[in-house]
């Protein structure tokens, strides 16, 4: 099964790190039993391939029409040109923040009013990027409305912020798969594994619930 199969690459080549006995701290403060960085694939050139070619897959399947595709920077970047190589269609990206100088652009490209165009992301959490970007994508004259990413936490916020924003979403995996394919992998223990799990239903209190903060 695809998203088995996506899981076991992210596990093999360190993307997705599980870590439920001593957990990663992240930049909000949050306490996580997972860490992610996809920037690695860019240097597996086998496993990007298979990745970006399950994107290419996902869109075809759901019959999408993307006319374009984009990525927001930074971290997905690569991937959408990966994609958009595959495709043979045009790419476009989308900054944090508009540029102080030259343009002032958010939308980085060659824009076509009316054009569907598909975004990719890295990773969702909230998805609250993503809104971002595909607001901006919006606001720039593109129909967006379609989200594919290789890797979803599975919280409860991202997916009530996609369909209020109107916004199809397509992950090539997900967190819960994740943590199956490590159990069945050896990289986590049944005990492990229950800690893991309780994590994306309400991460801000996990930490404290499993003792990691008082």
């Amino acid at each position: 099964m695809r998203s088995e199969k996506i899981a076991e690459i992210l596990l093999r080549i360190g993307a997705v790190t599980l870590r439920p006995n001593k957990p990663f701290r992240y930049a909000s403060g949050i306490l996580s039993p997972i860490y992610t960085d996809n920037r690695l694939l860019m240097g597996y050139p086998k496993e990007r391939k298979r990745i970006i070619k399950a994107m290419r897959d996902v869109i075809k399947e759901n019959n999408i029409k993307a006319e374009f595709i984009s990525g927001t920077a930074v971290g997905a970047i690569p991937h959408a040109a990966w994609l958009a190589d595959l495709m043979k269609i045009p790419m476009v990206y989308v900054r944090s923040e508009k540029k102080e100088h030259g343009k002032e652009n958010l939308v980085e490209g060659f824009i076509k009013q009316g054009a569907k165009v598909v975004n990719v992301e890295d990773l969702i959490s909230t998805g609250g990027s993503a809104l971002a970007t595909i607001e901006a994508l919006r606001n720039a004259g593109f129909i967006a409305n379609d989200c594919v990413a290789i890797f979803t936490y599975e919280m409860k916020k991202a997916s009530e912020n996609f369909k209020n924003a109107g916004i199809s979403f397509y992950p090539l995996t997900t967190f819960s798969t994740v943590v199956k394919v490590a159990k069945e992998k050896g990289y986590l223990s049944e005990k492990e594994v229950l800690i893991a799990k309780e994590w994306n239903a309400d991460p801000e209190n996990w930490g404290k619930r499993f003792g990691f903060e008082v």
